[in-house]
């Protein structure tokens, strides 16, 4: 007879911050993955260094891109706002631009929920986290414990140095001049680009999603303002649904 006063399982108990199994550490995940994760940050800090730099020389108060990357915490959204801010536009405008941009990580969200803890405080921290980047180090991992730990990692670790990064940016100001002399804009692209290439050479039907959204978002760029191009690069995914065999074998 079982007793009324169960004892949960390990695997059931979770810590104040709403993560199983205790804290997350370092060595729950591969040295590789890592290794990743750090290319990341340092990718990040360099597009931070890029973005406070370019929003103080383009006239607007140190306050303003490090409280936006506190409280906004979005690479896209932010260069789309200050860009309309810096050119004259209104916040509502600017406001409007970012929504639409990170419209993409209620996605994310859906996908990477079990990673983020049990608790409210977990997910309401957690939520705040969430990045292209660490959604795709989550969804990268082959195991719970390995998922929660990337996102964790990843996603602190991320949110600790864009904020830094921005802040020292926004200090040097216009003293860093023009920042895409310094090939600053490119940086981060070529880190993400090289995270990818081992998902493209193993999944054919990887690279044809792939292939697809990238001819929908170039042919647009020209056409349509910053950030949606690659909103519309998604439709690259239509490419890589399963095609349903004609063989009378298969239908048998």
């Amino acid at each position: 007879m079982r007793s009324s006063h169960r004892t949960d399982s390990p695997s059931e108990r979770t810590n104040d911050a709403g993560i199983d199994d205790g804290f997350v550490r370092l060595s729950h995940l591969p040295r590789g993955v890592l290794r990743d994760i750090a290319l990341v940050w340092l990718a990040d800090a360099v597009v931070g260094v890029s973005f406070g730099a370019i929003a103080v020389a383009g006239g607007l108060p140190v306050w303003v891109p490090v409280l936006m990357s506190l409280l906004v915490y979005a690479g896209s959204a932010q260069f789309s706002a200050v860009g309309i801010l810096v050119a004259g536009g209104g916040p509502v405008a600017a406001a409007a631009t970012g929504l639409l941009l990170n419209s993409r990580t209620a996605a994310f969200s859906l996908a990477v929920a079990d990673s983020l803890g049990r608790t409210w405080a977990a997910r309401l921290i957690g939520a705040h986290l969430i990045t292209d980047e660490t959604a795709a180090f989550v969804l990268a991992q082959p195991d719970q414990k390995r998922r929660k730990a990337a996102f964790w990692i990843s996603g602190l670790g991320l949110f600790a140095v864009w904020n830094v990064s921005v802040l020292g940016g926004a200090l040097a100001g216009s003293a860093i001049g023009d920042t895409a002399r310094f090939g600053l804009d490119a940086a981060f692209p070529a880190v993400l680009l090289a995270l990818v290439l081992p998902a493209l050479r193993g999944d054919s039907m990887t690279r044809r999603a792939a292939a697809t959204g990238a001819v929908i978002a170039v042919a647009a760029a020209p056409v349509l303002p910053a950030g949606v191009p690659v909103l519309l690069a998604l439709l690259g995914l239509l490419a890589a649904r399963p095609t349903c065999s004609t063989d009378p074998e298969d239908a048998s």
